[in-house]
């Protein structure tokens, strides 16, 4: 016992976020529950960030009722590839993403092919609440399918790489790139199996990566390195990140992104209760990071101001980042 508390004292020591903080000294402190559904429901997110002017993915259809199946097929139109989610799924659980046809079929990106009877029964599924938190009732919302950029090829095994960055009061304090793999099902989700790797906020560069809670240094699919790589428009993920905060007026957020080959940075969804893993790609205790932006924000307090997104990325980039940013 007097182990675990010495060990426990030392993580505390180095700043390391257990599960009871998050939840009592941010999540219920910033997060007021009557802003929930904001983030909690994916259709909701959506169209408050395009009515801002942020760029999501393009919505194409949402089905809320049984009878609504039946325009499936009209939202799908001619459409190759799209995706169908739940409003109010969590961790990649009744996604279907479809990358092509064939035969009159959907093929799906790990190589399944399923009939449009399937895709009716699985939209039927999502609207009884078998994938929404709580098990209510759900929508379904079909939209884009993500093409991830060409940088993540090397370093993840199909599915869509995304970029979750922890946002407190609009400033951003850490970020983490998750990489699927073949164990995740393709899919960008720690528990599941995908790799998380620390992100330099002031370059964008990557750190180290963490898998199934073990330090690694190489994709175990690709065997490709994952620490090293710079990711393309970092300042502009930054600022989308930042900027949810007056989006969704939660204190307290995870905001997930992904990079699209052809439209770049795009918001996927936010999150109002992110994991804290993040703290193990990063080699770095989340509590030192927000003890620093709370008493930033009782100094700006006491003057009257209040920082706009891009001041509040250049005072992140210049406290927390590991290498020193690059004018220009």
């Amino acid at each position: 016992m007097f182990g675990f508390w010495k060990t426990w004292k030392a993580l505390e020591a180095r700043g390391i976020m257990g599960i009871n903080r998050r939840n009592a000294d941010y999540v219920l402190k910033y997060n007021k529950r009557s802003l929930y559904p904001i983030v909690d429901d994916k259709i909701i997110t959506k169209e408050r960030a395009i009515a801002a002017g942020i760029h999501v993915p393009e919505m194409y259809g949402v089905i809320s009722t049984e009878k609504e199946i039946d325009n499936l097929e009209k939202i799908i139109g001619g459409r190759n590839d799209f995706v169908i989610k739940p409003a109010q799924g969590a961790g990649g659980d009744g996604i279907i993403v479809v990358a092509d046809r064939f035969e009159g079929r959907y093929r799906t990106v790990s190589g399944k092919i399923i009939d449009h009877e399937e895709l009716e029964h699985h939209i039927s599924s999502i609207l009884t609440g078998l994938y929404s938190l709580g098990g209510h009732r759900d929508r379904a919302l079909i939209e884009y399918r993500v093409i991830p950029d060409q940088i993540f090829k090397s370093i993840s095994y199909e599915g869509v790489p995304d970029i979750r960055i922890i946002v407190l009061m609009g400033y951003p304090v850490m970020a983490m790139l998750r990489l699927p793999t073949r164990q995740s099902g393709g899919k960008a989700n720690l528990h599941q199996g995908a790799i998380g790797v620390g992100v330099d906020l002031a370059t964008g560069q990557t750190l180290r990566g963490t898998w199934l809670n073990n330090i690694i240094t190489k994709h175990p699919d690709t065997t490709n390195a994952v620490d090293g790589v710079q990711l393309p428009y970092w300042d502009g993920f930054m600022k989308l990140a930042a900027g949810c905060y007056e989006l969704c007026g939660l204190g307290y957020i995870g905001v997930d992104m992904v990079l699209d080959q052809e439209k770049g940075p795009l918001i996927l969804e936010l999150n109002a209760r992110p994991g804290l893993n993040i703290q193990i790609a990063n080699d770095c205790g989340l509590t030192l990071r927000t003890h620093a932006v709370e008493a930033r924000l009782e100094e700006l307090k006491a003057r009257g101001i209040t920082e706009t997104v891009r001041e509040r990325v250049e005072f992140v980039q210049e406290m927390f980042g590991h290498i020193p940013a690059v004018e220009g």
